[in-house]
């Protein structure tokens, strides 16, 4: 629970009954005396008072109006994809090889004569209880960003957040999650930042973190490079974080040791190892939105048009996972299935099959690139519309609650989300003027 927050709405309503309800709110996680709950609310209370009306241009915040859940940021839908080309605007132009602009996995520079790949990854915000689950497929997660830019990963990075009432050993959980993957893969875990959430500010047991990972190429594989006249290639999926929350939220928990396995990178090595990886144009994972997801980021960056058949995806997800998705009603082509999409000339097909095959690892042509935009979904040799709809598919019963469609609101949103990322590109350059001149 967010004491600060929760004393700012009190303060703005002029409750007088605030410091007793904030107390309450404190007695409900916390096992203290009253009294020290009034003291730490009467604390939270000339806090955020003192911080009400900051003064200046660098603390005057930017609104638009608008939250989080209402825009759909972090559900891998049309808001959030939007909400990624508005911060690639605030960060504007960069000397970067691949930067935020590109939609890509992860981020490029060149420097001395190699590519250098970074990239971060968050934890499923829902795997908060499951500490080991969510840093095994964080740090999964990681690398595969790296690996799909045609990077050999050389490093990980933690960054963990657990709030004030969590208990200590979260901490060991998830960096044992984390360094599962980096023992088999060898790839070592060498830094890290180890924090409360909100400091005092933040009570209750919540975790949340990230992954980072660093990578090095000769050549990539970004988006970008996708031609028409490719072949698209997919590998075998059976989800992650996302799969793992369907699976626990909705009782089905055994489904989770399905997605424990590092098939995707034991892919990318043997293409690697292989000397393939120069014959490929561009690489993905399927997660943000899943296939619908990554083929719109795709289509956008490279201006081209992706087809798709929808047997041949069906037929490579993990027959337990889509058993329960099929079973839940959920869409299998809207959620994060952590399979390897690979984007190359038809020529290089066979070879790029037959090495991942040899590994144990199930793998298939499953559409083409075409001249043209968006992308298209084959069904029963009929063409039907493929983009991503407003949110990823719900995946739990909260998110069936919540809805996918897109609210009729959506474009005064988009206005207010417009002017807010505007606002931010103009204090960034006041704020550099002034220094400039310093």
């Amino acid at each position: 629970m967010d004491l600060e927050g929760y004393a700012r709405r009190g303060i703005r309503r002029n409750d007088r009954a605030l410091k007793e309800k904030l107390a309450e709110r404190i007695l409900e996680i916390k096992s203290i005396s009253r009294k020290h709950a009034e003291e730490i609310a009467n604390a939270v209370i000339v806090e955020a008072n003192a911080t009400m009306d900051p003064k200046g241009d660098i603390l005057q915040p930017i609104t638009s109006g608008v939250t989080m859940g209402e825009f759909g940021v972090g559900s891998r839908g049309i808001g959030d994809f939007y909400t990624h080309e508005k911060i690639a605007q605030v960060i504007g132009k960069t000397s970067a090889v691949v930067d935020s602009s590109h939609l890509d996995d992860s981020g490029v520079v060149h420097a001395g004569g190699q590519y250098i790949v970074v990239t971060i990854d968050g934890m499923h915000s829902r795997l908060s209880d499951f500490p080991f689950l969510a840093g095994f497929h964080v740090a999964r997660a990681a690398l595969r960003d790296v690996y799909v830019m045609g990077a050999r990963p050389i490093a990980l990075l933690s960054d963990i957040h657990v709030a004030d009432d969590g208990d200590v050993a979260k901490i060991f959980d998830h960096i044992a999650g984390i360094t599962t993957v980096s023992e088999l893969t060898g790839i070592p875990l060498v830094t890290g930042s180890t924090l409360r959430i909100g400091g005092d500010m933040v009570i209750g047991e919540r975790m949340t973190g990230g992954v980072g990972a660093v990578g090095i190429a000769e050549s990539l594989t970004a988006r970008i490079q996708a031609k028409p006249g490719d072949v698209i290639i997919m590998t075998e999926g059976a989800g992650g974080g996302t799969v793992s929350t369907t699976a626990l939220y909705y009782g089905m928990h055994d489904i989770v040791d399905e997605t424990i396995n590092l098939k995707f990178i034991d892919a990318c090595e043997a293409l690697f190892r292989a000397g393939l990886i120069g014959k490929i144009h561009a690489m993905t994972d399927v997660t943000n939105g899943g296939v619908r997801g990554d083929a719109k980021e795709i289509a956008r960056t490279a201006r081209v048009k992706l087809v798709f058949e929808e047997e041949k995806l069906r037929a490579l997800v993990n027959e337990k996972v889509l058993t329960m998705l099929d079973k839940l009603e959920i869409d299998y082509l809207g959620v994060s299935l952590d399979a390897l999409l690979i984007i190359a000339l038809p020529e290089y097909a066979d070879e790029i099959l037959q090495c991942v095959r040899e590994k144990g690892v199930a793998i298939d042509i499953v559409g083409k690139v075409e001249e043209g935009a968006g992308a298209e979904l084959i069904i029963n040799g009929e063409s039907c519309d493929f983009t991503p709809r407003f949110r990823e598919s719900a995946y739990t019963p909260i998110k069936k609650l919540v809805g996918e469609k897109t609210p009729k609101n959506f474009d005064e949103m988009r206005e207010a989300v417009d002017k807010a990322a505007a606002q931010a590109v103009k204090k960034k350059e006041r704020i550099i003027k002034r220094l400039k001149r310093e």
